[in-house]
């Protein structure tokens, strides 16, 4: 699959997408690497069916050519070949699905005692952020908001309709948890390189669990399509080191409103 990837240039060393990117954002949690691992290995069974599928159709091509065989022979019934034909098929779907409901039920398992528990409300154009776990000095729960930046108000380097002005920030190599829901209409909280799109709707928590191994932010989008341009709303994930995490949140992600 490498080989593949250097031949179409579609490494993805960033944790964004690129332009003409064929293949999947660098892993940044389990769940991710696995779902990849999963993907390569349905690969090699599809390009173990294609080599045989062709050889039988280009052998039966050049044995019945109308100039090599031009008096159509009779039909001879293979009783081992029609077993064959039917036991593998059969079995090569058993390999796929062995591996694939291991990793959905490890997708679907929600930690029962988080490092920390962050709330993750959409609005139309924004999301809201709830760090439930820190309070800010009349004991209510930090609070954020966070908005696309514009491209007018881009700086360097950074990526236009991914970008937002306050980002998640989150501590590496911790069991997180993420509780999901929507203040107006149904949204999604999606984030490709840590494997995980959550459905945001209104009246209803939904919980996903997350353990992001590597320090880097990560960008994602509104994956709904809720509203005119509704999937620009992004979603940027940042992962900093243990020891410096506490003091991003308390310096940092200061409880603000965000202006359109």
């Amino acid at each position: 699959m490498i080989v593949l990837e250097w031949l179409f240039l579609t490494i993805a060393p960033c944790d964004a997408a690129e332009p003409w990117q064929l293949g999947s954002q660098d892993a940044a949690t389990p769940m991710m690497q696995g779902i990849m691992d999963l993907h390569h290995d349905i690969f090699f069974f599809l390009i173990l069916i294609l080599v045989f599928v062709l050889r039988i159709l280009v052998r039966a091509l050049w044995h019945f050519h109308y100039q090599k065989n031009p008096i159509p022979q009779r039909i001879v019934h293979g009783t081992t070949i029609e077993i064959l034909r039917t036991i593998f098929p059969s079995i090569i779907p058993m390999f796929i699905a062995i591996p694939s409901f291991a990793l959905l039920y490890s997708m679907d398992e929600v930690v029962v005692d988080p490092a920390i528990t962050i709330k993750a409300i959409g609005h139309q154009w924004y999301r809201t952020y709830e760090y439930s776990d820190y309070n800010s000095s009349d004991e209510e729960s930090l609070t954020f908001d966070s908005y696309t930046i514009p491209e007018d108000d881009l700086e360097l380097g950074q990526s236009r309709l991914l970008e937002v002005d306050n980002r998640v920030v989150v501590p590496a190599k911790t069991h997180l948890r993420i509780i999901v829901t929507s203040a107006d209409v149904p949204h999604s909280w999606a984030v490709p390189s840590s494997g995980v799109k959550c459905d945001a709707v209104p009246g209803r928590l939904n919980q996903i669990s997350i353990s992001v191994q590597r320090e880097g932010v990560y960008y994602g989008q509104c994956s709904e399509i809720c509203g005119t341009n509704h999937a620009f709303t992004s979603i940027v994930v940042e992962a900093v080191s243990r020891k410096d995490y506490g003091s991003r949140v308390s310096n940092q992600l200061i409880p603000q409103t965000g202006e359109a």
